[in-house]
């Protein structure tokens, strides 16, 4: 089905465009020489080095996560100037790659002018600690990069206190001081205290920091408690409808947005960005029979995706656990798809009922696919449609698959509806299928299959046509 405002993207396209436009502009990041001196500083984008440890697996997996650690770094807004692999049985627990690979990557940084260091995993605390004393440079980890990619991307009031939250939990374990700031320890006169007994060790300065992170994160989770109501009221209306749900799930850059904008006309934004829409978006659809359905697009899934967002996203993400349907997007021209399903299916196996529910795969960008690789996943793969959001291919069969997949209506009726409650012949096409519908001088006959709540209605009101 083809809907012609597809084409007049206008709220995506000035969304796009205003984020382009604020994008981060090489030359132009700071970088503080000292933190008590703020005047003193050079501005210069933040130039990365990326370092993986590969401990099983083909060297080309291992190069392909490297490569998504790239679109990563850039999607942040940093410029990759080198990439570097080590072979491992396991990530040293101390520096990650190891004391003499440490002393070769600092060497690599100092020749390369590079200010960041990002490492393919979650790094510990003391690891982070280690490496940087070595390498001279900040060291962040692949959670932290996709934690400011989603804090960059974040737009609605939810969306930035569930990455919020997320950031403290993060940040929690690996709160450190500069210097001696961050230890010192306050009592006596500076607490308040007067006099003897009132002087004492008191709260170290990190020790204070710690106690207000986790006052925030309390007062986080309580706005995002109440902020989800309103996401369950909706729900529950629909429910209560019986408008079945359809949700978009999928890996990150992988098309959901697109496919939501092809099938519904929706205008959200899109980008060929890693993470570029966060926010859910519902909106209203139609089988070709005519019966209504709701299509729910989600966040983005990624290889080792943190678990701080998964916790934190976890309200949003209760739109795939309520969906009738999931459309499980994956992107056919990427080199490895099969990955892409796997990361993908194991989040969606933390999530209460997900697994009962029935999945379509859409293998998506079949233009840029290759041939090949179309006709291996739909091998591997029985229940999927090969489509290409961009130009429209396959979205005809994808909605038939839908209209067959979707929870049958129990109650067919065959009934004289009076004129005056004209709303239930329309209640009849928006939330039933209606099969054939007559105009008589005492009513209107309709034939349909219609959901329980509609059935309850009709029988009360209207006369079944064997009586009449």
């Amino acid at each position: 089905m083809y809907n012609e405002s597809y084409e007049d993207l206008a709220a995506g396209d000035y969304e796009l465009e205003e984020r382009q436009a604020l994008r981060r502009v090489a030359g132009l990041s700071t970088e503080l020489e000292d933190v008590t001196e703020v005047e003193y500083r050079q501005l210069r984008l933040e130039r990365v080095v990326l370092v993986g440890v590969w401990t099983g697996g083909t060297v080309v997996d291992a190069e392909n996560s490297l490569q998504e650690l790239k679109l990563l770094a850039e999607t942040a807004g940093s410029q990759v100037l080198e990439g570097l692999i080590q072979r491992r049985q396991r990530p040293d627990s101390a520096t990650y790659i190891g004391s003499g690979k440490a002393v070769e990557l600092r060497d690599i940084v100092a020749s390369t002018g590079a200010d960041t260091v990002i490492c393919d995993g979650e790094l510990t605390p003391g690891q982070l600690r280690q490496l940087e004393e070595v390498v001279k440079v900040k060291v962040i980890d692949r959670t932290a990069l996709i934690l400011d990619i989603f804090a960059q991307h974040a737009k609605s009031r939810e969306g930035k206190a569930q990455v919020e939250l997320a950031q403290l939990s993060y940040l929690l374990p690996r709160l450190r001081g500069w210097g001696g700031n961050l230890s010192r320890q306050v009592g006596g006169r500076a607490a308040g205290g007067v006099g003897i007994g009132g002087r004492g060790p008191g709260e170290t300065k990190i020790e204070l920091d710690r106690r207000r992170i986790r006052e925030r994160m309390a007062k986080l989770r309580r706005q995002i408690g109440g902020m989800s109501t309103a996401r369950e009221t909706m729900r529950s209306r629909r429910t209560r409808r019986e408008v079945p749900s359809v949700a978009i799930a999928g890996y990150t850059n992988a098309g959901k947005s697109s496919l939501l904008n092809r099938l519904t006309g929706a205008g959200v934004l899109v980008e060929d960005a890693l993470f570029a829409t966060l926010d859910p978006t519902v909106r209203q659809a139609r089988t070709p029979d005519g019966r209504l359905f709701t299509l729910a697009d989600t966040v983005g899934f990624v290889r080792h995706l943190p678990h701080q967002l998964v916790e934190a996203f976890r309200s949003t993400l209760e739109e795939v656990g309520d969906a009738d349907l999931i459309l499980h997007v994956v992107d056919g021209s990427h080199p490895d798809p099969e990955s892409q399903l796997a990361a993908v299916r194991e989040v969606l196996a933390d999530l209460d009922g997900v697994r009962d529910i029935p999945e379509i795969v859409v293998v998506n960008k079949a233009d840029a696919a290759d041939p090949v690789v179309l006709a291996r996943l739909a091998t591997r793969e029985r229940h999927s449609v090969v489509v290409s959001a961009r130009t429209g291919a396959g979205i005809d069969e994808l909605l038939d698959v839908i209209e067959r997949e979707l929870p049958r209506l129990d109650h067919e009726v065959h009934m004289l509806v009076p004129y005056d409650r004209g709303d239930l012949v329309s209640r009849a096409h928006k939330e039933g299928e209606v099969l054939s519908i007559d105009h008589t001088a005492d009513g209107t006959i309709l034939r349909a299959r219609v959901p329980a709540g509609l059935f309850h209605e009709l029988d009360r009101t209207a006369k079944p046509v064997e009586t009449v």
